[in-house]
């Protein structure tokens, strides 16, 4: 594997594919949407132990460790992360985006300590937390994640992929082309940006899969690392695939992508129904419990709340629409962002909004709430 911090024409190639993405992303995800309130929580390191500027780590209880992704400075990682050292071994959370992010995240590790590493666990299948599992292979470092991680990876991200990649960016553009306001347009080009940098993250490196599967049914499980315990659970909502990582001894949980903190989350592939339900289960966790999330800064139970009120409020305008005989089509460009959430980012329209329609649309043709 090439070192981090070499610029091999490859890695030079990929940089330079995303750079109009890394554009967007800077200016849809600001510095103070991402990182500018990580030490509000008071039991956050307010100094760094690590800065890349695309991410940093900091301390945020005994041995235990949050990755803090900053899109507006770099793509490296995109997701939040972290990792959790006892005195006999250690345990990573999250791929990233790309092998870079992963490699930093290990180099903090090794600042720390140099414990082995039990396993690197990816909270779901999604680009943006697996796609640096390769720099984790390179090391023998173990992959875990959920049982549907690899089979949907392979399904999504793996040989033969590239001509539907490639029919849903015509698709896009022609949307683009046919819009019938400049929202819609809008809409559009941010589902293409949001396209493009799915497909140059995975055209631009190997598709490493996890390889320990976790079976929900044999979850939750206990991680002794010496001296501080981590949880691993199973719950629905995201994606068919998730994972969280609890550390009850700090009052801590890495929630993965089942919570977006200050932004709206993708909803693609989620289980609305099931996520509203393990939202409410997170409300009742201790009120002191800390936060880090898939996306966003971290939090306590305010982020859970914020999260609900904004599920929430799709599946009201969804219900509100449905019942005035709007066709699906149609609603999934009408929704309005309320006053509350202007200031939240949205990835991108087809992979957040329109989909959360749709899927309220579905359900309520079939009788649920």
């Amino acid at each position: 594997m090439d070192r981090p911090d070499t610029m091999t024409r490859r890695s030079f190639l990929a940089s330079t594919s995303c750079l109009g993405a890394a554009l967007w992303a800077a200016r849809l995800f600001p510095l103070p949407a991402m990182a500018g309130e990580v030490a509000s929580a008071g039991r956050v390191s307010p100094q760094p132990l690590a800065d890349k500027g695309f991410a940093s780590v900091r301390k945020v209880g005994d041995g235990v460790y949050a990755t803090i992704s900053d899109l507006s400075k770099g793509l490296e990682t995109v997701s939040n992360g972290g990792f959790i050292v006892g005195t006999e071994a250690a345990l990573l959370i999250e791929g990233f985006r790309t092998p870079a992010g992963a490699s930093f995240q290990f180099a903090a590790l090794r600042q720390v300590s140099e414990v082995p590493v039990r396993a690197a666990l990816d909270t779901h299948y999604h680009f943006d937390h697996t796609l640096g599992n390769t720099f984790y292979g390179a090391q023998g470092i173990a992959i875990w994640a959920h049982e549907k991680t690899a089979p949907l990876m392979v399904k999504v991200y793996g040989p033969g992929q590239e001509i539907a990649r490639a029919d849903t960016k015509a698709g896009i553009e022609k949307r683009i082309k046919d819009a019938k306001s400049e929202a819609e347009r809008e809409h559009a080009k941010g589902d293409l940006n949001a396209h493009k940098l799915l497909s140059e993250s995975v055209e631009s490196t190997v598709v490493s899969l996890p390889n320990r599967p976790l079976e929900p049914s044999k979850l939750p499980v206990t991680v002794d690392l010496g001296g501080i315990q981590a949880v691993i659970e199973s719950y629905p909502g995201h994606t068919p695939s998730d994972l969280i990582v609890r550390v009850p001894q700090r009052n801590i949980v890495f929630t993965g992508d089942l919570l977006f903190n200050a932004m709206y989350p993708a909803t693609f592939d989620a289980n609305l129904s099931g996520w509203r339900k393990t939202l409410g289960t997170f409300s009742g966790f201790d009120k002191e419990t800390l936060f880090v999330p898939g996306h966003g800064p971290l939090c306590g139970p305010e982020g859970i709340a914020t999260l609900r009120s904004v599920v929430d409020d799709l599946a009201e305008q969804a219900a509100s629409m449905y019942k005035a005989g709007i066709p699906v089509e149609e609603a999934q460009q009408r929704y309005m962002v309320p006053e509350k959430f202007k200031g939240f980012p949205i990835f991108a329209w087809s992979f957040c909004i329109g989909p959360a329609i749709a899927k309220y649309y579905e359900e309520f043709m079939t009788g649920g709430t």
